[in-house]
């Protein structure tokens, strides 16, 4: 399950790709605009502020966050990106933070690359930190005999298969875009007790949460949270300095 609040919890920090992400898409008067993985909704009205004219749509593959960006007055669907087609008429496409929970989504951007109408412009972020120490913790954690059984189903075992730059660009050249890829990492000034416990709890832990019981998740993130400080140490001043690596890419479609 999906926590709105908790994933809320870093909003500025989490967003700031966001808006990086779409300061380098040209479009100027789209039709229809989409937002896949809306979460809570809190930044897809930032979509209908920069194109007041567009149809803006949203949508999200858990309940909680569709209910939540409903909630904020967005209009979104339960769905899953894989089973979206766009309309016609959908000259942007933006997803942001989704498309590493979905297996072989490269596959899936060439269809929507060849799917969209001409000068489509279709832009994604994805997080490039399943080799951080924040999830080689939980992983190793997680492999334990202990817990494999109730966690290896969930997929925490292995890493994400997330592409670098090259790797979306080639996916997204070989369906004949002009492509812009990049990759970023922020260093995150974290405060508080165990703040990147708190971090991975709204997005990397979520299939763990999912996976065991409250008495179970309770022991899981005992055992996590010394691991995480030791491998993130807090600082004299009591903050605690987290890299956050990203992967962008931006690419339009042929035919303008």
């Amino acid at each position: 399950m999906w926590d709105p609040q908790q994933y809320l919890a870093f909003d500025d920090h989490r967003s700031r790709p966001f808006y990086e992400l779409l300061g380098r898409i040209g479009a100027e008067q789209p039709r229809r605009v989409t937002d896949l993985g809306c979460g809570p909704g809190h930044l897809t009205s930032v979509l209908s502020q920069r194109w007041p004219e567009a149809i803006v749509e949203a949508s999200d593959s858990a309940p909680e966050m569709v209910a939540a960006a409903r909630a904020r007055g967005v209009h979104a669907t339960l769905l899953d990106v894989r089973d979206w087609t766009p309309e016609p008429d959908t000259d942007v496409v933006v997803s942001n933070a989704v498309l590493q929970w979905v297996p072989g989504h490269p596959a899936l951007l060439d269809e929507w690359a060849r799917k969209l109408p001409p000068g489509a412009w279709l832009a994604i972020q994805v997080p490039g930190n399943f080799d951080a120490p924040s999830h080689r913790c939980i992983r190793e954690l997680a492999a334990r005999e202990q817990w494999r059984d109730a966690l290896e189903p969930a997929g925490l075992l292995q890493p994400r298969n997330v592409l670098d730059p090259t790797g979306y660009a080639t996916v997204l050249a070989t369906a004949g875009c002009a492509v812009d890829a990049w990759e970023t990492t922020y260093l995150q000034r974290l405060t508080g007790d165990d703040p990147v416990l708190k971090w991975v709890s709204g997005t990397a832990l979520r299939p763990v949460r999912d996976a065991l019981d409250d008495t179970g998740w309770d022991r899981f993130v005992g055992e996590l949270a010394p691991m995480l400080r030791e491998a993130y140490p807090q600082q004299a001043d009591g903050t605690t300095w987290l890299p956050f690596r990203r992967v962008f890419a931006v690419a339009r479609t042929p035919g303008v």
